[in-house]
Parts: structure tokens; sequence; C-alpha cells
């Protein structure tokens, strides 16, 4: 990767009235003009380069991301104007200590505290401000002071272990611990730290909004101010007038394809005059100036004449002939999924007991910490680099050449580190408009989006309606089960066919039903897109058949662990589309690890769960890597997938040390770019592990005969270069007629258990045992866990993205409803590792089985508790009861 620097703004708004501004910073004393609006966080990283703190939300000043210390308190700096700090002392975590700067930095990276990193500095500042405070603080005592503080990734277990260990090693109660290695050939297994873990902490290592380059230009969009309308005309004349403004482009400046898609080419990089938009989040204009507030005032100053017409916003009603077409000339039905297995009438008839109930689950926005952001730079000769955060460096080239009308030898896509993102930047979000001013104005520019912006613009989570019946005998054993399913994709395709797939796939659950009839349809409205999101639909599934399960039970007498415990798949029966399950014994015993618990505790909630582990479905998973001998034995491993805090990077390197026979060392370099040519698809589907695992370990292997006829002399190899592949070409689409129609190549498995609190109702517990195949890392492992373990409990509880007439609304991150540190109950997770036979040293995926099960065991635990049965996501009533009664 080019090495960039941040650079100073530039101001060009003479018209705007200036103030001076003195205090200090890090020490040292600064004085600088600044407008009276702006917020110490744009002082601090646009005009002064300080990048530690990293800006999430602003100026909302809810998520913590950007905490300083001011005269020693710890502060969101995006919600304070610069004018605030006159006089006062400004302290970021370039101005720590030394020593204070090591012992934070390495007990995060140590405890696991570090996944994406992107909010992680904001912790270490409110850490440094706590401890000077409170050296010796509570459990408790440290999640109120993180009140402020959102983590997407951690489920905050790690952080406020690593908060505890900080605090023990400055009162001079624990050692601090040391940087770990591995002995050669003795990595995998290790609780080895997160890869460049404590200069994440610190917020040392660059994300995309970080970067700068000689010259760069900064950009900004204007996105559509209704869902469904005519554009009659743009008018961008005041726009290009205002001094700083380089260029403004629209669609008549794209040279390519105006439209792109992950597998639908229906999502127009801008929309032009006289065509109707499909969304809020549609992009009408983009701005390059000389800095970002210029493009931003230039953007809004832009005049667009609207048609304005009624949105289609209801799934149900979009299907009906007379509905308007999100797109015209394009049916709103944008796919059906269906299967059937056995006679499911005669099932039914022959039954003794039926259960029929219709489930709703709610649009759920990623909100990941770090909002979308591109840097393009031209390279001369026509050749553009661009710097992603994206899912799928190779498909966002694809695209891009597309837009751009380049051939792919003159474009290059560099991953650059990922500040979440669960599925929701597998799309392309803004790099053609950055890439297209670069294109246009011949000089580099970056592009970010406000919060408010991004969450108009990347897909969300399908909110499905699930009709389901599903019956049994007298003995509890499953008969039937039949369901029709109608997701709402919003306004694109992205991967909408998928996501409705894999929920029909995943409709029987865990479970084995010899008689089967699903159908899925996805459907097209003016709703903000939804796509690909943790756990890709089959969380919605498994939030209706639990609950099924446990209606059954009671009809038959069985508890929750007893009708579980009867109907859980073994090896050879059918997996719900057809597939024949083996190596499946992991599903038992993850019911079995928290029976005592299950059983133990008054209002416990239980629910299983499998997600596939691959796409599978007839589409070939590939995972290819490739391991470079540098000069002086250095190493690089490069592969195809991205790093957005579920530890690729960690665990690719713990595969390839333990299989060449190499010392785990940070100073292996891992990239991810499109120059190498390792193209693996999306990092989706729980597969990054298994794919890039296999490949690394092919690439290792070979590595490993070399360096032994080297007598182990690296040094001798330099220039050697090493690449591996894994390939899964045999799986089938649901439907498919076989004997054993293999959908997956692998699935996880998991049973957890939700215990509230015997008072209140209040979720007080989640014990969550999911079977990993092998932990290469368990303190990364673990850490997957326990942030699937929250995200699901904000899906069961208070997270929603509500919408009115296709517009976002609430839509802050408070309002969002994220749990926070102090609204999160404990988790505790049990590792069971049945070794899976295709995976890496025996390793499953787990970035999404964690929250499978969640929300129906937080449902089961609160039948109990008033009995009362909840079909509709988020179960917010109860939620809130709770947090008034605690």
């Amino acid at each position: 990767m080019v090495a960039f620097s941040s650079t100073v703004m530039t101001d060009t708004t003479a018209d705007v009235p200036l103030q001076r501004l003195t205090f200090k910073l890090n020490g040292s004393e600064r004085s600088l003009e600044v407008e009276p609006d702006e917020s110490l966080l744009e002082v601090l990283r646009d005009r002064l380069g300080i990048t530690s703190p990293k800006d999430g939300c602003s100026p909302q000043g809810q998520c913590g991301c950007c905490v300083v210390k001011i005269n020693g308190q710890g502060v969101t700096s995006c919600a304070m104007k610069a004018t605030k700090v006159e006089g006062k002392e400004v302290v970021t975590n370039e101005g720590l200590g030394d020593r204070e700067r090591e012992i934070i930095a390495r007990c995060f990276s140590v405890a696991g505290g570090v996944q994406c990193g992107f909010c992680i500095p904001g912790f270490v500042a409110r850490t440094s401000a706590l401890l000077d405070k409170d050296p010796s603080p509570s459990r408790e005592a440290i999640k109120k002071a993180l009140g402020v503080h959102l983590c997407r990734c951690t489920g905050y277990v790690k952080i406020l272990d690593a908060i505890e260990l900080a605090a023990k090693v400055k009162r001079g109660e624990a050692e601090l611990p040391q940087a770990l290695e591995a002995k050669p050939g003795e990595a995998v297994g290790r609780r080895l730290p997160r890869y460049l873990g404590e200069a994440y902490a610190l917020g040392d290592v660059p994300y995309v909004e970080d970067m700068a380059a000689p010259g760069m230009l900064h950009g900004a969009v204007r996105l559509s101010d209704h869902p469904r309308a005519r554009i009659e005309r743009i008018d961008t004349t005041k726009a290009e007038a205002l001094p700083g403004v380089v260029r403004v482009a629209t669609a008549r400046d794209v040279r390519g394809t105006r439209r792109y898609g992950l597998i639908e080419q229906d999502w127009p990089c801008f929309v032009a005059e006289g065509e109707v938009t499909a969304t809020v989040g549609d992009v009408i204009v983009a701005v390059a100036a000389s800095d970002r507030r210029t493009a931003r005032r230039a953007a809004a100053l832009v005049e667009i004449d609207y048609e304005v017409l009624e949105p289609v916003t209801d799934p149900e009603e979009a299907m009906k002939p007379e509905s308007p077409e999100v797109h015209p000339g394009k049916k709103n039905l944008l796919s059906t999924t269906k299967y059937a297995r056995g006679d499911v009438e005669a099932a039914f008839a022959a039954s003794v007991h039926v259960v029929r109930e219709t489930f709703r689950t709610q649009t759920i926005e990623h909100l990941y910490m770090e909002p979308e952001c591109c840097l393009a730079v031209p390279l001369g000769d026509g050749h553009l680099q661009i710097y992603s955060q994206g899912q799928g460096v190779y498909d966002d080239k694809r695209q891009l050449c597309r837009a751009l009308d380049l051939p792919e030898s003159k474009l290059t896509v560099t991953l650059v580190s990922n500040g979440g993102a669960f599925g929701g930047k597998e799309d392309l979000s803004i790099q053609v408009q950055t890439a297209l001013l670069a294109q246009l104005t011949g000089a580099p520019v970056k592009l970010t989006l406000s919060r408010d912006e991004s969450i108009r613009v990347h897909p969300k989570r399908h909110p499905i309606v699930m009709d389901y019946a599903m019956a049994c005998d007298e003995h509890g054993m499953l008969t039937a089960l039949e369901t029709r399913m109608v997701a709402d994709t919003g306004a694109y395709a992205s991967v909408g066919a998928k996501v409705t797939e894999r929920a029909a796939g995943h409709a029987c659950g865990p479970y084995f039903v010899p008689n089967v009839k699903v159908v899925g349809h996805c459907v097209y409205t003016n709703n903000p897109p939804n796509g690909a999101m943790r756990g890709f639909g089959v969380n919605q599934a498994a939030f209706a058949v639990e609950q099924l399960l446990d209606e059954l039970g009671a009809k038959v007498g069985l508890d929750g662990y007893q009708m579980r415990e009867k109907n859980l798949l073994r090896a050879g029966q059918r997996f719900g589309p057809g597939q024949k399950l083996e190596g499946c014994e992991g599903l038992l015993k993850t019911l079995a690890a928290v029976k005592d618990v299950y059983y133990g505790h008054r209002y416990a909630g239980l629910a299983c769960g499998i997600k596939n582990v691959g796409i599978g479905n007839g589409m070939i998973d590939v995972g290819r890597a490739r391991i470079d001998v540098l000069a002086g034995g250095k190493l690089r491993v490069a592969h195809g997938m991205t790093e957005m805090g579920q530890g690729l990077h960690t665990v690719a390197l713990q595969m390839a040390c333990e299989t060449a026979g190499l010392v785990f060392r940070e100073d292996i370099e891992v990239e991810v770019t499109t120059a190498d040519d390792l193209d693996c698809g999306m990092t989706t589907a729980s597969r990054a592990t298994v794919l890039v695992g296999n490949a690394v370990i092919d690439a290792a292997k070979k590595l490993k005969v070399d360096l032994d006829a080297a007598g182990g002399d690296l040094a001798k190899l330099e220039g050697k270069r090493y690449r591996g592949e894994f390939l899964c070409d045999w799986t089938v689409k649901p439907g498919t007629e076989s004997d054993n129609p293999i959908t997956h190549l692998s699935f996880g498995f998991a049973a957890q258990v939700a215990i509230l609190d015997e008072d209140t109702g209040k979720v007080a517990k989640v014990v969550a045992a999911h079977d990993v195949g092998r932990a290469i890392n368990p303190t990364l492992c673990e850490g997957q866990i326990e942030g699937s373990v929250h995200m699901g409990l904000g899906y069961a509880l208070s997270e929603e993205l509500k919408l009115e007439g296709g517009f976002p609304v609430d839509a802050t991150m408070r309002k969002i409803g994220v749990l926070r540190a102090h609204e999160t109950p404990d988790i505790e997770v049990i590792l069971i590792e049945e070794a899976e036979p295709m995976g890496p040293f025996g390793a499953r995926g787990v970035g999404e089985i964690g929250l499978v099960p969640t929300a129906p065991a937080v449902a089961a635990a609160l039948h109990k508790f008033d009995g009362r049965r909840r079909t509709t996501l988020p179960m917010r009533d109860n939620y809130e009861k709770a947090k008034k009664k605690s």
C-alpha cells in the first residue's frame, strides 16, 4: 500500500467569518483560525492532521469513536465546538505518555478487545481519563463510564476485560502481558493477539478516511430528496460558482455502464434527468472541492426539480399487478425460491398436533462504526488506484471498470483497514462517484459519507413476513412444515434473492422434518435497499421455527430441551432442502453443553441454530492465497478476502506459520489487493477462515518443502512466491433433483440459553455453546461469538430502523437501538470442537452462527416469564419495561 499522511485543510470560504483559537494540544501550544461552527474533531483531523480520534457519527456525539481528553475529562470531540476549547488542554492518544500507551494498547490487544478497531481509540482515550480519576474501578463503574461508547464488533466483554487488566497493571497488581509469540509449528489453537492489535487500539493504523495524497480533493454527494420521484431538472450553477469547487458530476459524465450490482445490474451510480428515483439513497450529483466543508456546501446548493410520485413501500402490495413498478419495465417480484419434499398435505392431515403462526421481523441498520469512504488516486497513463473498505475488492474492481469504461489492467483496488461491515459493505457505495471525480479532475479524490448519508445509502437487514405451519406426532417427532416468506429487498436487488434463498433453505432450522414445502418471495419496494447482514436470512427463519417447536412441545408435554433433543438432525438425515448431513454431532453436543444452565434457572429460554458455511447453492466457493519471501527473509501473506474485524489476517498468519513451521510474528506483512490476482469473491457466508485458511495451508506446504531444503533459512528463498488454492464446486441449488442435493460446503452449529432476571424480566445472561470445529485462535473465536450475541440481543429487543413512506426516521445512533455496555447482559461462550473434515485444521466458520439462536432464545425466556408468545421483532415492550424496573 502507498503510504499517505494526513494533510491540513485549506480554507476557501472567505465569506465565512473566522475566529482565532488558541489551546494546548498534546503538550504544545496551538493557534489557528476556525469557523464558528467547526467541531473540535474537524479541527483535529482536517486542520491539524491528528487521526486517532475517528469520526463515526458527527455531529451526533453518540458513538464515542472521537473521544479525547479535555482538561483530563473524556469528551466526544465531534459534538463540541472547537471554540469551546479556548485556553484548555486537549490530549489525544498521540499525546499519551509512552508507558500509558503501551499498557492500555497491550491490554486491549492481549485481552481480545480489538476487532475492527475503529471505535477502540475512543475507548483508549476514555480508559486513560477513567483510570486517572479512579485507579480501581469496578466492572459496573467501567460500564457506566462507557455509556456514550458504541462497539458493534465485540459485545463489550473483552473491552471490559482489557480495561480491568490495564487498571491492575497501572496499580502494580499485575505484570504487563508480553506480546505473545508462538514457537515454530505451534501457532494454531493459541490465544495470540490480533494482527497489529496495539496499533489499532491507539488509532495508529490508517483507515481510508485517515489517508491523504498530494493535491487531494474532497468529494461529496447529493442524495435524492424523495424515495420515488421523476427528476425534471438538475441545476448545478450555484454549486459550480462556490469558491473552491473544482468539478460537479452528474449522470451525463459517466463514460461506461451507469448501472451496476453484485447480481442484478439495477443500481445506478447517478440518477439522470427524466428518470425516476427508487430510494432516498440515490445519488444525483457528486462534487469535488478543495476541502470537505466546501464540497458538502456545494452539494447542498444543487437545485433539483422533482415530480413527486407515491412510493411503493409494502412488498405484498408491490407484488400486485396494478402496483407501480419500482424499476419501470421490470416486475417488482425479484425472485422466488421454492422446494418441497414428501407429501406435505397428507402429513399435516395425519399429524396429531399442528401450529400455525405469522412472524414479522424488522429492518435493521448495520451501524458499523466506520462510515463509507473511498480514495481514488490517478497514477498516470489512465491508471487509477482505489483504496477501498469494501468486502470484495475484486467485485469492486469489475463494477468500477464497467462504470468508468476502463480495462481491468488500468485499475487496482487495495483493501484498507475495514472498520466493520457485517455484510453492509458488499455492495458499492461511493466508490464509483469517487473514482469518476478523480478521473474527471485528474487529481486524487477522497469522499466520505456522513452517518446520515450512510444510513440512507447502504443495504440493511431484510424485514421478512413468514407464514408458518408445523406439525408433529403424539410423541413430539416433527412430521411436516410449510412456510411462505415475503422479503422486502427495497429499492435494489443487492443480494436479496440469495438472502431469501438462504432464509428458505434454513426454514426447518437444525431439525429433521420429513415433509417440507417452502416458498420465499423477494420483492422490490421504494424503501432503502436491503441486502447482506450477519446471518443472511437465517436469523429470521430461526425466530419462527424455534418458537413453533416450543408450541408443539407444550402440546405434547415436552419442554424446550426435550423437544430439541428429540428432533435435532442426526447423521444421514436431511437438512431442509434435502442435503444429507454428516459430521453434525456437534449439534447434540452444543445442546448438552447448556442443559444444566437451562434447567438451573426459572426463566431460561433455549434455542438452537444452524448456519451454512460457504455461499453454496450451486455457486463456486474459492479461496486463494500467496506467500512471498521478501528481502532479508521477511514474509508477505496475500489473499483475496476482507479483514473487517473478524481476525482473518491473524488466523491466516497462524495457519501459515503452523504449516510451514515458522515463528508467529507481527512483522509478517498481510495485504489484500487486486494487483495480486487472488480473486476469492465477496467476504461473506462465514467462509473466509475456511476458504482462505485452506488456500494458505496449500501455499505454506509448498513453502515448507523449499524451506526444509534450504535448511530453514528463509533468506535463501528471497523472491520466491508460493500460491495456494481451495475450490468447492460441488454444491447445487435448492430444489435440484438428487438423492443427496449438497447445498453447502459445511455448517456451523449452536445452542443458546437466555436467562432473565426473576424480578424485572430483563435479560441477565446469555450462555452460548458453539461447535466451531477447531478454534484457530480461541480469543478471537470467543470474541466473534460474543459480538454476534450482542447483535442478536439488539435484534431481539431494541434495534429497528423505522421507515415512514420510504424515509428512515429516528435514525440517530441512540434511536436505532444498539445496546451499550451497561445495557448488555453477561455473555458466556462455550466452545465445542468437533472437527469439520473440509475445514483448515478442522475449523468451521463462526462469523454468523452466533446470533442465529439469540432472538428465539430470548423469546422463549420471555414466554416463560409472562406467558405471551412474541411473533414480531423487536420485542421492545418487555425491553422498555425491564429497563424501567431495573
